[in-house]
């Protein structure tokens, strides 16, 4: 995998670049300090991943990832908070609020390399109907060339990728072809409900809450603007 920075911050750009060089993946082959440059550079390269701050100068990174070509995936890079959710929505793979560890950066990536992992072992294009039986227990899913049986219990919450979904347990995570939507609907049991555009919890493992924000051990989840007053009604209610 390889990777382009576009930071209008110099010094930003070559700490990110430091830091990716200490990991085998991905290979930094470009850093840009805007839009337009790095524009051409995609135009002419074939870029898997993109490091993208969000405020610069003259084109901002949330204008930017409209004209990136669909195959490249977006890791947004920021010092603003305030993005979050937005970059959820445009289905960005991931969003490090700067200054951000090492560790948080791995994690970054590994998510990144595990998408490309999956899209490219796919032939003949993205599958259909991959889910193929659900029950009131659980739910049979076909990813990666073979057939999981997921209990409705094990599943901490879901996450959506584009047009992918990574399903979360205390010990795995499956990623199957189809979007969160979808799933949703063959998932009916009360304790899931939609938080955000990209996620969907099952409420018997939240540790805590805010109103923006759901704590499921170590992982903090947005809760989204339009999902807010429904999970505060559907989640309060089982108390």
């Amino acid at each position: 995998m390889n990777c382009i920075i576009i930071d209008d911050e110099p010094l930003a750009r070559e700490e990110l670049k430091i830091m990716l060089d200490e990991i085998s993946e991905p290979e930094v082959i470009g850093s840009f300090s805007n839009a337009l440059p790095a524009l051409d550079f995609l135009e002419k390269n074939k870029v898997d991943l993109i490091f993208l701050d969000i405020e610069m100068p003259g084109m901002s990174g949330l204008e930017l990832i409209d004209k990136i070509p669909e195959e490249s995936l977006v890791i947004f890079t920021t010092a603003y908070s305030d993005y979050a959710l937005k970059s959820y929505e445009l289905n960005a793979i991931d969003y490090l609020l700067k200054p951000f560890a090492d560790t948080r950066l791995r994690k970054a990536v590994e998510k990144a390399l595990q998408y490309k992992s999956f899209t490219a072992g796919l032939s003949g294009g993205i599958p259909k109907n991959f889910f193929e039986k659900s029950t009131d227990e659980y739910i049979i899913i076909k990813a990666e060339r073979r057939f999981y049986k997921i209990n409705y219990a094990d599943i901490q919450f879901i996450e959506g990728l584009k047009d992918y979904v990574v399903i979360y347990t205390p010990s795995e995570k499956i990623i199957a072809a189809m979007n969160l939507k979808t799933i949703h609907k063959k998932i009916t049991l009360p304790t899931f409900i939609r938080v955000s555009k990209s996620y969907i919890v099952n409420t018997t493992y939240i540790k805590s809450f805010d109103n923006n924000t759901i704590y499921i051990n170590d992982t903090e989840l947005p809760i989204g603007d339009v999902y807010r007053a429904e999970f505060f009604k559907s989640f309060t209610n089982g108390f």
